[in-house]
């Protein structure tokens, strides 16, 4: 590139939210020259990207937070569940204890790159700049590619339209206008409970209906904050003992196996606790057993019906017939998302019985008639899991690219690294518990096992490191034959790559909880590694 210096660093970290700025914080207190690249103009990851209305975290705190006394002792939340304002503070002080700014590039894209053999370090293009190192770490976490389907006529909408992704940072008045929001996954939930109360019309376009717990959202005191400081170095150690990386009790007993009376008695404790309780903290069957599912669904709808006086909604939003089994996708939180629908402002149009046929200049054309609308929210997604890493330009030795490499089905040892991309590391990516954990739990997890190889690395001058392709095939079998005896192969879900037209259907998470993996990780470490290659 004509003008430019090459920069040389020995890693380069991809991503400034969770993962990637305790990548950066635990390599520079081991001394390591580090640069971490970001594509957005401040901190957070996910959280500078969403800003729009509504845009919360679904894990509680302190869970949702660095176990890092230095950051929570002088740290206080103003809700249990933060929304991104929160969040974008929170990393503020994250910076400010850890100092890490000086080793970020903001508004710098990680565009490509490519692995020189003979030099034996990535050769990358970032902000159009060159730049080289031995390690590549990708953190640009598990939702940071937008799904746009294909909808027709879009472009000749006469009104705006954002994805909940791209949201405008100076943001978007819902004031008296005319909405539209397609697709109730956790965004568009998020996103209805707010224009339902700001709109003059809301239509709320659904597919299939979103099976939410309640958040049990509440303000926090300082004072409250203080006293339960004394249990959060505890708290921190059970995220690690726990299946999704929170700090429920483990629940090991059956639905089926406990009196009807207990059963119930448990399903009400923890719906009256909210957040994921009901998800993450609830017998160990629920997910596995289609007759326990089915128990959970029916105490789900048991308390969502009674929240949707008519009957006609009450079928579209909380089905007599279950859409999938429950849980077997991210359940979302929400506060007033059921009642939002009584409100005249409301409309909710089933997409099963009534398509979109096509944009037009005016709104929304369904199979039975217009709807004119002059903002659009699509609340369509992500390209998730894989997405933000095959779309980086990234050239192995074979002269492979990630997403050719994966365009059969992923192949990720550990759900760290792969066959034929030297150097190369990700976390809480594919294969990995990503989304099945929550953010800092697994930033940490997995983060203190690659910067502890990564040390171990560079103390014995190894100069390159590659998984097999033996230990990849395996690790994917294992992956897959877990998910197998699942209900989550039932649904047409994220976690199974079932929502990107033409993106091969699999279980892209590792299903087998993070103490498993965990342990996985640990018997590598103490092995040898005998699923990789050093020289």
């Amino acid at each position: 590139m004509s003008g430019s210096t090459e920069v040389d660093v020995e890693v380069v970290v991809v991503g400034a939210g969770f993962a990637g700025l305790y990548q950066l914080h635990r390599l520079r207190s081991l001394g390591v020259p580090v640069t971490l690249l970001e594509a957005g103009s401040g901190l957070g990851g996910i959280w500078w990207w969403n800003c729009y209305p509504g845009a919360r975290v679904d894990s509680h705190v302190p869970v949702y937070e660095f176990s890092d006394e230095a950051i929570w002792r002088d740290w206080w939340w103003e809700e249990r569940f933060p929304d991104w304002r929160a969040m974008r503070a929170y990393f503020e002080h994250v910076d400010r204890v850890w100092g890490l700014r000086p080793a970020i590039r903001f508004d710098t894209r990680l565009e490509g790159g490519r692995f020189d053999e003979r030099r034996g370090r990535w050769e990358l293009v970032a902000g159009g700049q060159p730049l080289t190192c031995r390690f590549l770490v990708l953190c640009p976490g598990f939702a940071a590619r937008p799904y746009l389907p294909a909808l027709p006529g879009l472009a000749c909408f006469g009104g705006a339209w954002h994805h909940t992704a791209w949201w405008p940072q100076e943001g978007v008045d819902l004031s008296g206008r005319q909405v539209g929001v397609i697709g109730t996954g956790a965004s568009g939930v998020q996103v209805i409970q707010e224009a339902a109360a700001l709109a003059e019309r809301l239509v709320v376009f659904q597919r299939t209906p979103n099976l939410a717990l309640p958040m049990r959202q509440r303000r926090l005191s300082q004072e409250e904050q203080a006293a339960a400081k004394a249990h959060y170095p505890a708290i921190f150690e059970r995220r690690t003992q726990t299946a999704a990386g929170f700090d429920f009790p483990h629940r090991g007993d059956s639905a089926l196996a406990v009196p009807a009376a207990e059963r119930e008695a448990v399903f009400e404790e923890l719906w009256e606790h909210g957040g994921l309780a009901f998800w993450a903290g609830n017998f160990s069957d629920v997910l596995v057993d289609e007759r326990a599912n089915r128990l959970a669904y029916e105490f789900w709808r048991s308390k969502t019906l009674p929240r949707i006086p008519d009957p006609r909604l009450a079928e579209l939003l909380a089905p007599a017939e279950p859409p999938h089994p429950f849980g077997v996708k991210r359940c979302s939180l929400e506060q007033r998302y059921y009642e939002a629908f009584a409100q005249e402002n409301v409309e909710l149009v089933d997409l099963r019985t009534e398509p979109i046929e096509a944009f037009t200049p005016r709104g929304i054309r369904t199979r039975a008639r217009e709807v004119e609308l002059d903002l659009v929210v699509l609340a369509t997604g992500f390209d998730a899991v894989t997405g933000s890493l095959t779309a980086i330009d990234l050239v192995g030795r074979d002269g492979r690219t990630l997403a050719e490499h994966w365009a059969r089905g992923v192949r990720a040892h550990l759900g760290l690294a792969c066959s034929g991309f030297p150097n190369l590391f990700f976390l809480y990516g594919p294969q990995s518990p990503s989304g099945f954990c929550n953010g800092p739990t697994c930033a940490e997890a997995q983060g203190d096992w690659v910067v502890e190889l990564l040390a171990h690395l560079l103390e014995r001058g190894v100069g390159r490191i590659e998984a097999t392709e033996a230990a990849e095939e395996a690790w994917r079998a294992q992956v897959q034959a877990i998910a197998a005896l699942t209900l989550f192969p039932r649904a047409e879900s994220w976690y199974m790559g079932a929502n990107v037209p033409g993106k091969p259907r699999e279980m892209l998470n590792w299903p087998g909880g993070l103490p498993g993996y965990l342990a996985a990780c640990r018997a590598e470490a103490d092995a040898g590694y005998p699923g990789f290659r050093c020289s």
